[in-house]
This record gives C-alpha cells, sequence and structure tokens, in this order.
C-alpha cells in the first residue's frame, strides 16, 4: 500500500517491539534513500501500531495481509482502522 506496510512475525522474547520498528523503519528509509526509489527523500512517520497475534490466529492475519490490496479498494485505510478499533472496543482516548 502506498501509505501503510502491515508485518506478521514471530516476535525474538529478548527484543521490544519497539527495537524492531525501529529496525524496520531505519534499514528501509536507508535502502530507499541510498537506492533513489523515490524523488524526494523518504521517511516513516514517527508512529506505529502493534497487535499481538495467537498462533490460531496467524493464518487468518497473514490472509488478511495478502489481500489487503483488494480489500482497500472497498474501504480506506482509516475507515477500517476505525472499524477495527470499534469490532474490538479499544479505546483511542489513552
Amino acid at each position: 500500500m502506498p501509505d501503510h506496510i502491515h508485518c506478521l512475525f514471530l516476535l525474538n522474547p529478548t527484543k521490544s517491539i519497539a527495537e524492531i520498528i525501529k529496525q524496520i523503519k531505519g534499514t528501509s528509509s536507508h535502502y530507499v534513500n541510498q537506492n533513489n526509489l523515490i524523488a524526494e527523500k523518504f521517511a516513516w512517520q514517527t508512529g506505529y501500531a502493534a497487535y499481538s497475534v495467537s498462533e490460531s490466529g496467524v493464518d487468518k492475519v497473514y490472509e488478511y495481509i495478502k489481500n489487503q490490496k483488494k480489500r482497500h479498494q472497498k474501504k480506506t485505510f482509516e475507515q477500517e482502522y476505525d472499524d477495527f478499533i470499534k469490532l474490538h472496543g479499544f479505546d483511542t482516548n489513552h
């Protein structure tokens, strides 16, 4: 997608999510900028969201990620995110 990514990975118990996201953002930004893949300088936004997935849900999440392009033709990322937050009862005010 042009404005976000989804990653599904097994988290090493010796690493924090923040460390992994920092590595993903840093390495990918460096690669994009070193290889001039876009005209302007590439940089990630400041924030990110992370969710844990039980082993029984991995296949469902994998299929979701695999089909996100098709899914985003029907809903924007923002609409889908809002639906996700409501479905799972997350409080975004904190």
